[in-house]
């Protein structure tokens, strides 16, 4: 595989950026929309993230979302205080403390996420299934080099 060449890249780095900003805001603002009053679109990020895995850490979660553990603590507070989490110390170590959703933290996630659903299947409608299949794999191929170039890197 040769490399695109420079001027290329430019053009695509681009028309990405422009196409990335534009979705994730207009985006961000929809789910805004969806969310009760006292919930902020971070808070609704963890309960999803916390959803898909069952039980993280506090490390576990910042590492995930890119921030610093003070953010983390913050953002779980709240939901532990809304009572959408438990906090449980882990048997194998009793200074780690485990997070997961609550029964009210589970119902409100599924919620949220019904109406996500709906919400953005109005804008996937105007793919062809190909189209989506394709756009989607693409994604997911940039999500994996990130990651993997990422962990490298660390190393």
């Amino acid at each position: 595989m040769t490399a695109p060449n420079v001027e290329f890249l430019k053009q695509i780095i681009s028309r990405y950026e422009s196409v990335h900003f534009t979705v994730n805001t207009r985006l961000t603002a929809m789910i805004r929309e969806l969310m009760p009053e006292a919930l902020t679109v971070d808070q609704f990020a963890t309960l999803r993230y916390l959803r898909s895995v069952g039980v993280a850490k506090s490390t576990d979660l910042a590492d995930i979302f890119c921030v610093g553990k003070s953010s983390i603590t913050a953002i779980t507070t709240r939901l532990f205080d809304k009572n959408l989490i438990e906090r449980h110390p882990d048997e194998k170590d009793r200074r780690v403390t485990l997070l997961r959703l609550t029964e009210e933290g589970k119902r409100l996630s599924d919620s949220i996420e019904d109406e996500i659903q709906k919400m953005i299947s109005k804008f996937l409608n105007h793919f062809e299934e190909e189209e989506a299949l394709q756009f989607i794999n693409t994604f997911e191929k940039l999500a994996k080099v990130m990651t993997e170039t990422m962990e490298i890197e660390r190393s």
